[in-house]
């Protein structure tokens, strides 16, 4: 196949930079691993920046469709009682709610709107083997295995990694992100849930633990976590110990914890915060994870891929329409995103430092810090950290098209 670009991954920025070129008239193949998009606990939390996106693509109603939880506020709940830190519903000119979608059916709207293009072709059963190089290193597509093992050629001006925090593109590369450590792992599980629990985000903290349960209407999606590296002592302490430190912090849950019949019912997250000095080569281009690994901690991983990939679109559509593109317009991608990257992984840095560390290795009590009981005790500021995690720095907007030079979508 030729093409002008082709895009491994088909995650949130994978397919939402192959709907944007798609639309701009710029020919894009997107490579996806699986035949679908259907895996437990990948991250679905879709914050204001990208539904303000999915607004200005026309796809809200459509968004609205899905399976949703809408939550406009944060709680953490600590010895000294449940402070209220974030409040969505202060925001100015943005959606003012997370919305809780399950991933798989909101890649699949990106795709759904991505294919009504003729310059779009998602390659599912596709795996990316090799990149395809010149003698002088530039990066001129790649080789894949598709359905049944059949052997397949992309050759593409521009390559884009999007294939997540164990990138092969970055690995076939040579390039070495810089690991900044975390202090903890996250166990992911889920619990059924009532009508009469409380909505939302519930955030818990404990002696040595903290669980953060999210809202998604039949049931509850729970992190645990743990020390770094704790898992193998978690599962030594055996199945009934785990189910007992749950329930201790969260009480509600003592009549359904049972649910968590083995370990195989709990899905381990090794938490990493990385980050490439130099996320392009000639030819080639890496966003999201693949050049940036994020913390959990505001669950903003997949709204700074997204972001990443519209930065993208609109920097390198001229270029590409043109024939001309150059390394510095992959370069003017990185320094354009390179900025809200920096601040939120040093943000996620401080929390793991100053909050998350010492709770893990304290067998006290914990009662809340400072800052948290200021924002319980005046609401105004409650809305800082919304806007931080919900919009966040230099967020981005759609590209916006003349009406001549949109692409004419298949009926």
């Amino acid at each position: 196949m030729n093409t002008e670009v082709c895009v491994v991954g088909g995650g949130p920025a994978g397919l939402m930079l192959g709907l944007l070129l798609a639309r701009a008239g710029v020919r894009t193949v997107v490579l996806e691993k699986h035949a679908d998009f259907l895996r437990d606990f990948r991250g679905d939390t879709v914050h204001p920046s990208t539904l303000a996106l999915i607004g200005e693509l026309g796809l809200a109603r459509r968004a609205e469709e899905l399976p949703h939880r809408k939550v406009r506020y944060v709680t953490l709940t600590f010895a000294d009682g449940t402070r209220r830190i974030g409040d969505f519903s202060r925001l100015r000119g943005w959606p003012p709610y997370l919305m809780f979608v399950p991933q798989w059916d909101f890649l699949e709207m990106l795709a759904t709107e991505a294919a009504r293009h003729d310059t779009f072709t998602l390659l599912r059963e596709t795996e990316m083997t090799a990149l395809l190089r010149d003698p002088d290193g530039t990066v001129r597509g790649v080789r894949a295995h598709g359905p049944d093992g059949r052997s397949l050629t992309v050759r593409a001006a521009l390559t884009v990694a999007c294939d997540g925090r164990s990138s092969r593109v970055r690995w076939e590369l040579g390039l070495t992100p810089v690991e900044f450590g975390a202090p903890m792992d996250v166990l992911w599980f889920r619990l059924s849930r009532t009508e009469q629990d409380p909505e939302g985000i519930q955030g818990l903290v404990g002696a040595g633990g903290a669980l953060i349960s999210l809202d998604r209407g039949s049931y509850w999606q729970i992190a645990y976590l743990i020390p770094k590296g704790g898992y193998d002592a978690v599962v030594a302490q055996g199945l009934d110990a785990f189910r007992a430190r749950v329930v201790s912090l969260f009480p509600r849950l003592a009549d359904r914890v049972g649910e968590i019949t083995s370990f195989d019912d709990v899905r381990m997250l090794t938490v990493q915060v990385d980050r490439l000095r130099r996320w392009h080569v000639p030819g080639a281009l890496l966003i999201g994870d693949a050049a940036h690994a994020m913390s959990p901690i505001g669950g903003v991983g997949i709204n700074l891929a997204i972001q990443d990939a519209v930065a993208a679109a609109r920097l390198l559509t001229p270029a590409l329409r043109a024939g001309r593109l150059t390394e510095a317009d992959l370069a003017a991608v990185q320094r354009r995103r390179m900025l809200p990257t920096r601040v939120t992984q040093r943000a996620q840095r401080i929390m793991q430092r100053g909050v998350l560390a010492p709770l893990l290795r304290t067998e006290r009590p914990v009662d809340a810090p400072l800052p948290f009981r200021l924002l319980d005790r005046f609401p105004v500021l409650r809305g800082i950290p919304a806007r931080v995690v919900g919009v966040g720095i230099r967020p981005e907007r759609a590209p916006v098209l003349p009406a001549t030079e949109r692409y004419p979508a298949r009926s």
